[in-house]
C-alpha cells in the first residue's frame, strides 16, 4: 500500500530523554514550527520549566503513568499513532475508530543502563534501567520511517532543526532513512550491553551462547594494513578500560591503520611497568626491538635505543611516564611514527611541536595488564575467541630445575626477559641484562633461528654503539615456549646467556635440562607458556 515516499510535516512529537542536553533548544525549535509537544515524567517537567507548553502522554492515552513509570508508553494509542501506515485505509479507519492521532517525530534517548553498571549500582538499580517503552517506540518510530522521525541521539538535534528550517517543518524520506538506521543501531547497541552485563557480570558465563558484540565508529582511516585495504576504528559500546583508541592525540598526522596496532602493542607492553622504574618500549611491526628500564626516563630510552637503533628508525615508543622534555629531545634525534605517554610536559610538548608528523598520543592512567576481558579475532566463515592473555608470573612461582640455582641478578633480568618475551610474535627469544633488552628474535618458524636472529641482532648493535661485547654475555634469555630440542638453548649458551627461563613441559625436559648443566647455565621453569601470533 506504500506510495513512493515524501516530505511529512511535522504536527506531533513525542519526547522522552534521559540525556536533557539540547532538550530545551530542540523543544522550541519544533514550538516554532507549530509542533504539540508530547512528553513523559522529568522531561515534561523540564520542558514546562523551560516556559513550553506540552501535553502529558497520560492525555493521549488516558491512563496514567503506573508502576514507577515502568508503564505509560507501552499504549496502542502511542504505537497506533506511530506504525500506522498513513496512506492505507484500514490503517486510516482504525485510526479514526479508535480516536488515535499520529505522531510524526520521536526522539529518545534510552535509561543509562551502561552508566548505571559502570558507577557500580547494586542488581536491583542495574535492572531498573532497563529501558522497556523507550526501544518499543524507537523501534516502532523507525519501522515506520516512510512517515514517521526518529532521533535517538543528541548530536542530531542540530541537524533535524536545520532540516526543518529548510522544509518548512518538513523532514525528507532520506533524512527519516538515516535516522532510522541509527534508530535501529542504537537499540542493538543497548540491547547488546544488557546481554553481555547478563552474561558476563550477573551470571559469570566466559563463553556465551550467543556472543553479542556491540562498537561505534571512532574514526575513518585513510586505509588499512596496505594501501588497497579500507580500515576504521570502533570504540567499545559501554564500560571498557581505556588504552590506544581512547588516547588524546596533541598533535601530528592522523594515525594509520598500522600507528594504532604497533602503538596499542606498545602500551601493552609498557604497561607491564606501570608500577615500576621509568621504562621505555620502543616497537616496529608490533613486535618489541628495544625494551629498556632506567633511574630516569631518558637513561631507559638510550639503553631501549642501543638494542636495535636500526629497527627502531619509525617506530613507536611508549613510556610509563610522563614525558618530560630531555626525553622528546632525545627522541627528537631519530623519525619517530609515534609517541603514547600518560602525559607529557609543556618543554616535551615543545619539542615535538617542531616534529609536525610525529603524532603525540597521551593515554592518561596506563592499563592494567591483569584485567579480564576477550579477545576476538575473524577466521573465514566465524570468529575466535579467548581471555586476554593476562598471566603473570612471579619469582616464587619459579621452579629451578638446574643443578646450579640463578643469582639475584639472573633472576630478576630472568623475568625481565620473561615479561618482553610475553609481547613478541611467536616463536620469541628475549635475552636481556640488567633491566634492558640484549637482543629480539621474533616470529620465526623455529626457536633456534629465533635464538640466533637475537644473538646476531645484539652484536650487530654492539659494533654500533662501540661496546666490546654484545650485552647478551652474561644475559639471561628467556623463550615464550618450551625448547622442543636442546639446540635453541645451546645457540643461547654461544651468545653469552649464563640463565634461562622458559615454560617447560617438553618430552626432552631432562635432554635440555642436562645441556644447561653441561653448559653452567641456571634455567627456571614457568610452567606458563606465552604465544602470541
Amino acid at each position: 500500500m506504500s506510495a513512493t515516499p515524501t516530505d511529512v510535516t511535522i504536527k506531533r512529537a513525542l519526547l522522552s530523554v534521559s540525556d536533557k542536553a539540547g532538550l530545551i533548544e530542540l523543544g522550541r525549535a519544533l514550538g516554532k514550527h507549530g509542533v504539540e509537544l508530547v512528553s513523559t515524567g522529568g522531561t515534561a517537567k523540564a520542558l514546562r520549566e523551560a516556559g513550553l507548553e506540552v501535553k502529558d502522554i497520560s492525555d493521549l492515552t488516558g491512563f496514567p503513568e503506573m508502576m514507577d513509570g515502568r508503564v505509560k508508553t507501552l499504549h496502542p494509542k502511542v504505537h497506533g499513532g506511530l506504525l500506522a501506515v498513513r496512506n492505507n485505509p484500514e490503517h486510516v479507519a482504525s485510526m479514526e475508530e479508535h480516536a488515535i492521532g499520529a505522531i510524526d517525530l520521536v526522539v529518545v534517548n534510552l535509561y543509562p543502563f551502561a552508566a548505571t553498571v559502570a558507577k557500580g549500582a547494586d542488581r536491583d538499580e542495574i535492572i531498573e534501567n532497563i529501558d522497556i517503552g523507550g526501544p518499543s517506540m524507537v523501534r516502532s518510530a523507525a519501522k515506520n520511517h516512510e512517515s514517521v522521525a526518529i532521533v535517538t541521539d543528541p548530536a542530531d538535534y542540530a541537524r533535524l532543526i536545520a532540516e526543518m528550517d529548510e522544509k518548512a517543518g518538513a523532514t525528507s524520506y532520506d533524512f527519516r532513512r538515516m535516522l532510522a538506521a541509527k534508530a535501529y543501531a542504537a537499540t542493538a547497541a543497548y540491547d547488546s550491553m544488557i546481554a553481555s552485563w547478563f552474561a558476563f557480570a550477573d551470571q559469570g558465563v566466559m563463553f556465551p551462547e550467543t556472543l553479542s558484540v556491540s562498537s561505534k565508529l571512532g574514526a575513518s582511516l585513510r586505509y588499512g594494513e596496505n594501501p588497497h585495504q579500507s580500515a576504521a576504528l570502533y570504540l567499545p559500546v559501554g564500560p571498557t578500560a581505556r588504552g590506544i583508541a581512547q588516547a588524546r592525540q596533541v598533535q601530528g598526522k592522523e594515525l594509520s591503520y598500522n600507528n594504532y596496532n604497533d602503538a596499542d602493542a606498545a602500551l601493552e607492553l609498557v604497561s607491564e611497568f606501570r608500577d615500576g622504574p621509568p621504562t621505555v618500549v620502543i616497537v616496529k611491526h608490533a613486535n618489541p626491538c628495544g625494551v629498556a628500564t632506567g633511574a630516569t626516563l631518558i637513561e631507559a630510552y638510550e639503553a631501549a635505543l642501543a638494542c636495535d637503533s636500526v629497527s627502531a628508525f619509525g617506530g613507536i615508543i611508549a613510556v610509563n611516564r610522563p614525558l618530560d622534555g630531555p626525553t622528546a629531545e632525545a627522541i627528537s634525534g631519530i623519525f619517530t611514527e609515534v609517541v603514547a605517554a600518560p602525559d607529557a610536559d609543556d618543554a616535551a610538548k615543545a619539542i615535538f611541536a617542531k616534529k609536525k608528523n610525529l603524532r603525540l598520543l597521551l593515554t592518561g592512567e596506563l592499563p592494567d595488564p591483569a584485567r579480564p576481558g576477550l579477545q576476538i579475532k575473524s577466521i573465514a566463515g566465524g570468529l575466535l575467541v579467548q581471555s586476554r592473555d593476562n598471566g603473570k608470573v612471579t619469582q616464587d612461582a619459579l621452579k629451578v630445575v638446574t643443578k646450579r640455582a640463578p643469582s639475584e641478578q639472573e633472576l630478576k633480568d630472568c623475568l625481565f626477559a620473561w615479561t618482553v618475551a610475553k609481547h613478541v610474535k611467536s616463536n620469541a627469544i628475549v635475552y636481556a641484562r640488567d633491566g634492558s633488552t640484549a637482543g629480539v628474535g621474533a616470529g620465526q618458524m623455529n626457536r633456534l633461528e629465533s635464538a640466533r636472529i637475537a644473538a646476531w641482532k645484539a652484536k650487530d648493535a654492539a659494533e654500533k654503539a662501540g661496546w666490546a661485547q654484545p650485552r647478551t654475555i652474561g644475559s639471561a634469555v628467556a623463550s615464550d615456549a618450551f625448547f622442543p630440542f636442546a639446540d635453541g638453548l645451546l645457540a643461547a649458551v654461544e651468545a653469552g646467556a649464563t640463565a634461562v627461563i622458559q615454560p617447560g613441559g617438553s618430552i626432552r625436559d631432562e635432554e635440555v635440562i642436562a645441556a644447561a648443566d653441561e653448559a653452567g647455565l641456571a634455567m627456571v621453569f614457568t610452567g606458563m607458556r606465552h604465544f602470541r601470533h
